[in-house]
């Protein structure tokens, strides 16, 4: 991370299913936007409060509890702004008052640091990821050579193709990948890593993905992930 950044993102590794919750600090303002805040909500709050952090957003990649359950915690605390895609709050019908709601593409102004919204559906309809600088909080869209389920409510992996074909398509390589869950063998991954190594994004065709996503990744593939070469999927 090159000193100049107007930002810095905090990482805590929080609940049973090991999920990463991020805070995103905006140096100017020290206002920090929370990311899927869940499990251990005082832990985040004393982390915001140790870096001197005032809870000004809560940026939500998705609907489901693991990823949710703080949102009343911190809204105790902090009279924070909810964001989450506007399929997302459709498909969720959350009772949280008032959430904002956005299309891909957006920008949520953090401060002097911009936030960009992209609308990434697969895992949920409302899948989102966050683009900050060269990172990309991917929540359970991208895992580190790994991707969401597709077989939960909401799900469908020929949105999940499509998304992750156009994040291939589009992303820098050096573009830095932030996971929802601690899967891998390692915590990060740059684009170009998952291109070369992340089984889901090796797939031609979306007859052939389906497959690896729906029948035959999670009997065959356990965590921590670790790279897969190209060709090598299915053995």
């Amino acid at each position: 991370m090159s000193s100049d950044q107007p930002f810095s993102i905090h990482t805590l590794e929080l609940g049973p299913m090991e999920n990463f919750v991020y805070l995103v600090h905006d140096h100017a303002t020290d206002r920090a936007a929370v990311v899927d805040p869940a499990w251990d909500v005082p832990a985040v709050l004393a982390l915001a409060e140790k870096q001197g952090m005032k809870i000004t957003d809560i940026l939500l990649t998705h609907s489901h509890n693991d990823h949710i359950n703080g949102i009343s915690e911190v809204l105790d605390k902090y009279d924070a702004q909810l964001h989450l895609m506007k399929a997302e709050a459709q498909f969720w019908q959350g009772c949280i008052d008032m959430p904002t709601q956005h299309h891909g593409g957006d920008t949520i102004a953090l401060g002097e640091t911009p936030i960009k919204a992209l609308h990434t559906p697969g895992h949920t309809p409302g899948s989102a990821c966050y683009h900050v600088g060269n990172e990309l909080l991917t929540g359970d869209t991208l895992f580190v050579f790994g991707c969401g389920r597709c077989d939960m409510r909401g799900g469908d992996p020929e949105q999940m193709y499509a998304t992750l074909n156009n994040m291939a398509e589009r992303l820098p390589a050096g573009t830095l990948i932030r996971p929802g869950h601690n899967y891998a063998e390692k915590t990060t991954a740059t684009m170009e890593e998952q291109l070369e190594g992340n089984p889901f994004m090796h797939f031609d065709n979306c007859h052939d993905f389906r497959h690896y996503r729906m029948e035959y990744h999670d009997g065959h593939r356990q965590s921590p992930y670790a790279a897969v070469r190209k060709g090598e999927e299915m053995k």
